[in-house]
């Protein structure tokens, strides 16, 4: 993973990031740098989810996967990180067997995504940490009434990935079904290279091994310089981005195959920094087909969005052919990657020539190797920026609001959370 920050300067942005504060910050860098190693080594709450390389063994993923050999598709259960790691690496890596996942409970997209599937050749992942996570099993339940309707054997097609307590672990003992623990201390949008997605990566037919060793690759270019770790050079440029005004981060991709990839993206970055009122709203946007509709807001809105652009170097090549259309002639001279990468530079030059930043995030190319390399970068970038904010990263006590909110509703108990929703003001206009 290569990081370009040049469009983050003062030289390109205002206002932007001058030279010396990144000097100056630089010594904050190397002192965050100091914390994250020894929560890294003392396995500490979130500081371990950086272990992951290291520490994860894929043998065990692979033994768990064995017992399904006739797969047409693969559907994660789960929500939040508990299913956005397999929806990323699923769309990045292409497969012939499809991905799909129930993160959400809208009961229109289940029962469509449901009646679509051939449930008997399908493999279905129940991932909840927690094991009790209400939405999580609501929908295993919605899934396993389907595959009884349709005669399929569900235990039969049903993996686990949970931890050591809960009803999904007492499910899954109960009917013997294949089940990987959830890794300890490590929050759910940290756990992207771990037994929480890469079931599905093993499931895909995808490397385990060459995902892992890009990520540790990755890891081991953390240093004490942001002038010389490209994930501390992203996370340490947003910060400072950030302290200057620029509170929305555009993730925009220039490769359909990585839009999900924004999708993981807002959530690792929302979740772990939007505290204390600090942090930056996430934005997604694609490119090139957002620079028809949300780059007007980036270049010439409110000033308050850094925008990050990311792209492989390498793509397949699919030559345009020759035209008779006039004024057309000069796109036969191209392939459709190089128009994409002239919408990319495009875009950046945009900016630029507006005074607002951007920062470039390369990577070789879309593979298992490069993908763990991005991944993992982005997640130590996260850490770093937590650092660098003085927030506690690896909370989330506003999602944890919502859902004590949302169980008393559904009547699991008495909370003050579902109180003050019963209690909310009402203006209704019919």
């Amino acid at each position: 993973m290569e990081i370009d920050i040049g469009n983050a300067l003062d030289s390109a942005a205002t206002p932007g990031v001058s030279r010396d504060a990144l000097r100056r910050l630089d010594e904050r860098v190397a002192h965050a740098h100091e914390r994250i190693e020894r929560g890294r080594a003392d396995e500490e709450h979130g500081y371990a989810a950086l272990n992951l390389p290291e520490n994860v063994d894929p043998d065990p993923i692979r033994e768990a996967v064995e017992p399904f050999p006739d797969v047409d598709s693969v559907l994660t259960v789960g929500i939040g990180g508990s299913s956005l790691g397999a929806a990323t690496l699923s769309a990045a890596l292409e497969s012939d067997v499809d991905a799909y996942a129930l993160d959400n409970v809208d009961p229109t997209h289940a029962t469509k995504l449901l009646d679509s599937l051939d449930l008997s050749r399908t493999v279905v992942h129940v991932v909840s940490r927690s094991g009790t996570t209400a939405e999580t099993l609501a929908n295993f339940l919605v899934v396993r009434g389907a595959m009884e309707r349709e005669g399929t054997d569900w235990s039969e097609r049903t993996l686990v990935t949970t931890g050591p307590e809960g009803n999904l672990r007492g499910l899954a003992e109960r009917h013997d079904l294949p089940v990987l623990d959830a890794p300890g201390g490590v929050p759910g949008r940290f756990s992207v290279l771990s037994s929480v997605a890469l079931p599905v990566v093993a499931l895909l037919g995808h490397d385990l091994d060459a995902l892992l060793d890009g990520a540790a690759r990755e890891a081991d270019a953390l240093s004490g310089s942001l002038f010389e770790s490209p994930a501390y050079a992203y996370g340490a440029t947003s910060y400072a981005l950030a302290e200057r005004g620029w509170t929305v981060n555009a993730m925009m991709p220039y490769a359909e195959s990585l839009e999900t990839f924004a999708e993981w993206f807002a959530q690792l970055w929302a979740e772990s920094l939007g505290k204390e009122g600090l942090g930056q709203l996430p934005a997604r946007a694609l490119g090139a087909t957002d620079q028809h509709s949300q780059l007007q807001l980036y270049r010439a809105g409110p000033r308050n969005a850094m925008v990050s652009l990311a792209r492989p170097r390498e793509r397949p090549e699919l030559s345009i052919p020759e035209t008779d259309l006039e004024g057309l002639s000069y796109l036969s001279e191209h392939d459709l990657g190089s128009v994409l990468d002239a919408e990319f530079e495009a875009t950046e030059a945009s900016l630029a020539a507006a005074g607002r930043p951007s920062v470039r995030i390369e990577i070789d190319r879309v593979d298992e190797r490069s993908i763990g390399r991005l991944l993992y970068g982005m997640e130590a970038a996260t850490v770093l920026a937590g650092e660098l904010y003085g927030i506690e990263t690896f909370t989330q006590p506003a999602v944890e609001w919502g859902k004590n909110a949302a169980r008393g509703l559904l009547g699991a108990g008495q909370s003050e959370e579902a109180e003050a929703v019963r209690e909310k003001d009402r203006l209704v206009v019919d």
